[in-house]
């Protein structure tokens, strides 16, 4: 099985290599947001203030059509986004690229503000009412009624479903299960079985349940949240402004070494966070519009404007909380006692060590994939009462950090014996391996929130945020699919598709949350692309209804 999971992760390497890694997908997901902000005119900027009174109800209007208002259209699209990429996500793009990393979430959270009130836009001015008696939207509708590209709204829905499972179920419930095992030691299949039996009641009773859940939950958990991240914040105040002049100084010329951080390029920060960006706000990715077609609004633009409030939200308030609790609280610089995933694992041949300048240099590059004569080491491992006898002839890099302190291990007592490793992974699968490296995801999150003034009960509201976060996003991600699911196959699929959603939650519990994270990245890329290029296609009609909006005097 981890051969076969390895081989799995590989295969999805190679993938997001050539999507959401690649080069040209941030200029792409940035561009199109830097084109309509332009070409709209900043509406992220001049109608922000319109679009909070439209969310106080200001404008509503007796009988207007839709299933929900616009608050639980807002909290639904929020539970969708405000899950373990605010939590886990930004602990991943600052583990990965450093500090710089944050500000190029921010930049994409601000373009997506434009890119999120297009998307919401066209879709919902292209609802239908669907079989089952609800309202229906999403890119897909405007792709096939609009764009008459039936084949692209095809692809789109697919990509959708296979989303929701990258996306919505598979990341939301590992990071749930590790969180509350780290916390309380409560088994992960005993969180997955409890859960997934929590989520099939809830998505059973459609969009009415599914918006009334999560306009209780997003509120109550975003302000546990925040208290809790300033908490940290103000406990570590010296640090706040040291932390904010990383972020910029850093923004166009990557991290240097500091720890057991080896650096990042500026390409590979704004990369990470780019890609990060886009996994927490989901702007550009067609997932929103779902959620804001079942709204009650007969203008499109109004819904639309109610949107632009997510990236706002999601990434620039709560991502920014979750970014400098880490990094005022130096956990991201810093090697913890943890166990090694096998996906994050490389045994190097040679003594390499982090406090040797040629040697971060070298292993540097190697991990950031440019020229380097480091090799994987092949060989044997002789082990006595857990510790290696010949550690002088490889080195452990574990999650991107020289590892130290290294245990072998199986079935919990100390291993003795020899292992085989083969082009830098090792063969003996029942093997566990501690040792003190970098975390990353909910793992230096957590352990970030417990540097404030509520100590290790820090941990607590991480764990109760990943929890409610992550469980809104499982539920708001169902209706993602199950609307995909009618546009494909009609009514009759949609308990089908729950059923096995329900199971796939249940099994990415206890999965390797570094395959899942990687899952997700390939997910949205291949539900991105088609969005993209249809709402750019449609940039003329985008800027006239908007212009019909604005010449209804009442909307003034």
């Amino acid at each position: 099985m981890g051969v076969s999971l390895e081989s799995f992760n590989n295969i999805l390497l190679s993938l997001d290599g050539m999507l959401g890694s690649a080069w040209w997908f941030p200029y792409l997901l940035l561009g199109v947001g830097v084109f309509f902000t332009l070409y709209l005119g900043f509406p992220q900027l001049r109608y922000f203030g319109h679009a909070i009174k439209i969310l106080q109800g200001k404008y509503d209007k007796p009988g207007d059509p839709g299933d929900t208002s616009h608050f639980q259209a807002l909290s639904t699209a929020l539970s969708g986004t405000v899950g373990t990429g605010n939590i886990g996500g930004v602990g991943l793009a600052i583990f990965l690229g450093g500090p710089a990393a944050l500000f190029w979430m921010w930049v994409t959270a601000f373009l997506g503000m434009t890119t999120k009130f297009v998307e919401v836009t066209l879709s919902h001015k292209y609802r239908i009412k669907a079989a089952d008696g609800y309202y229906a939207g999403g890119p897909m509708f405007y792709m096939e009624r609009r764009l008459n590209m039936k084949w692209l709204a095809v692809m789109f829905a697919i990509a959708t479903v296979i989303c929701s499972f990258g996306t919505g179920s598979l990341p939301q419930v590992n990071n749930i299960a590790q969180a509350m095992h780290d916390t309380f030691g409560i088994n992960k299949a005993l969180t997955g079985g409890v859960l997934a039996i929590l989520l099939g009641l809830v998505i059973i009773g459609g969009i009415s349940r599914i918006a009334k859940v999560t306009s209780t939950i997003v509120p109550v958990m975003a302000v546990i949240y925040v208290i809790g991240a300033l908490a940290v914040i103000l406990y570590n105040y010296e640090n706040i402004i040291p932390s904010f002049v990383a972020v910029f100084s850093d923004a166009f010329n990557g991290s240097s070494a500091v720890g057991g951080f080896l650096g990042a390029s500026f390409a590979y920060a704004f990369n990470r966070g780019v890609n990060r960006g886009l996994f927490s706000n989901e702007a550009g990715q067609g997932s929103a519009p779902i959620a804001h077609a079942a709204a009650r609004a007969d203008e499109p633009v109004s819904e639309g404007m109610v949107s632009l409030l997510e990236p706002f939200i999601d990434t620039i308030i709560i991502c920014t909380l979750t970014g400098l609790v880490i990094l005022s609280s130096g956990a991201w610089t810093e090697k913890h006692m943890n166990r090694f995933e096998r996906a994050d694992l490389v045994a190097l041949a040679g003594d390499y060590t982090d406090e040797n300048p040629e040697h971060v240099a070298q292993l540097f590059n190697f991990l950031s994939g440019g020229e380097s004569k480091i090799e994987r080491f092949t060989g044997t491992i002789v082990v006595a009462d857990g510790r290696a006898l010949n550690e002088d002839e490889y080195t452990l890099i574990n999650a991107r950090s020289v590892a130290e302190d290294v245990v072998y291990r199986v079935a919990g007592d100390d291993f003795s014996g020899t292992l085989k490793v083969v082009d830098g992974r090792f063969l003996n699968e029942d093997i566990n391996i501690w040792g003190n490296s970098l975390v990353h995801s909910v793992a230096l999150t957590n352990i970030a929130f417990q540097r404030g003034f509520f100590g290790d009960y820090g941990s607590l509201i991480v764990t109760l945020g990943i929890l409610m976060f992550a469980f809104s996003t499982a539920i708001a991600w169902s209706y993602y699919g199950d609307r995909s699911m009618i546009y494909l196959f009609g009514p009759k699929s949609v308990m089908p598709y729950r059923l096995v959603y329900v199971v796939a939650f249940f099994w990415a519990a206890i999965e390797d949350t570094t395959v899942i994270w990687n899952l997700s990245a390939v997910a949205i890329v291949i539900m991105t692309l088609p969005n993209l290029f249809g709402i750019t296609i449609l940039a003329r009609e985008m800027k006239d209804t908007v212009k019909e909006y604005w010449s209804d005097p009442s909307h003034k």
